[in-house]
């Protein structure tokens, strides 16, 4: 069964799919008690030209690239790692780029139709000599000074396992307020293994599903709020994949780092996916949760207190 029919050109060493326009699913997420920013009113307050179109969307062009980069090993140990750049609106097309550099391990990155840069980061298989986007650049991080958002939030808080599932009917919450046979209507790559694989005994969740099957629980760690927050970096690897629609699992999370920026605290937070009792995790996914200062009331007042 082939696993795409993504049209991909190749000029000086990259590999590049079609431009494609990716939908907003989000619009009616629930975030902390209040909207998110890809709504478009909480955007506007913000200061953003309209609500953005969720991160790990962008993920599935890649897939048609990394699969004739590295075969269907993509599916079993395919990792996925970058830095969100720019924020991309729907009605927007974007395009992605793989260079392979090894036979394990390629550069990726994605552009606006006017050449602005969206991501940029590594896609690579288990056991690539090098390491991924993040795991080379949370070594980097220090953590924020003062912690006013992340206050009560420290390095090496784990919540416990708990269950989880991603039928094809099943709906994902107030964070993703669709379900996956949704998701699939409008997919920039649609595949056939995503609706049923003999090879690997049931429909493939999709890449860019794993970070909803990771984050869709409620947050647990006391960030404190009401505040609003982004992706600003991801990393989703497959450890013993791929991830079967479903299929039981269960998920532990930690937080790794604490990072900050001009505009923003960060939480780095690791999502173990787990089928029941394995003490291998089959999928991780490492999510940099950047809380925006200006999204949370008194955090000046309190900043200048805590000098």
């Amino acid at each position: 069964m082939q696993a795409f029919d993504t049209q991909i050109d190749e000029a000086d060493g990259w590999r590049a799919g079609p431009l494609r326009a990716p939908a907003q699913m989000l619009a009616d997420q629930k975030y902390d008690g209040h909207k998110s920013i890809h709504d478009d009113s909480m955007a506007g307050d913000l200061g953003f030209n309209a609500g953005p179109i969720e991160g790990p969307t962008h993920f599935s062009q890649f897939d048609p690239l990394a699969v004739e980069a590295f075969g269907m090993d993509w599916f079993r140990t395919g990792c996925i790692s970058c830095h969100f750049r720019a924020m991309v609106v729907e009605g927007e097309r974007v395009r992605a780029f793989l260079k392979k550099e090894a036979e394990d391990f390629a550069l990726i990155r994605m552009e606006k139709e006017d050449g602005t840069e969206v991501l940029k980061g590594t896609a690579s298989l288990a056991g690539a000599d090098r390491p991924s986007a993040l795991r080379e650049r949370i070594q980097t991080v220090t953590p924020p000074e003062p912690k006013i958002i992340l206050r009560d939030v420290e390095v090496g808080m784990t919540l416990p396992r708990q269950t989880a599932t991603m039928g094809p009917d099943e709906h994902m919450g107030d964070l993703y307020p669709f379900t996956l046979n949704e998701k699939l209507g409008k997919i920039t790559e649609p595949s056939p293994l995503y609706r049923t694989s003999a090879e690997f005994g049931g429909p493939v969740i999709p890449m860019e599903m794993i970070s909803v099957l990771a984050h869709h629980l409620p947050k647990g760690f006391p960030v404190r709020g009401p505040v609003v927050g982004l992706f600003a970096d991801l990393e989703i690897a497959l450890h013993d994949g791929p991830l079967i629609a479903g299929e039981p699992f269960e998920i532990e999370r930690e937080v790794i780092a604490l990072s900050g920026s001009r505009k923003t605290e960060s939480a780095w937070i690791e999502s173990r996916i787990y089928r029941p009792g394995a003490a291998d995790p089959a999928a991780t996914v490492l999510l940099n949760s950047a809380s925006l200062k200006g999204s949370f009331d008194g955090y000046e007042e309190e900043a200048v207190e805590a000098a």
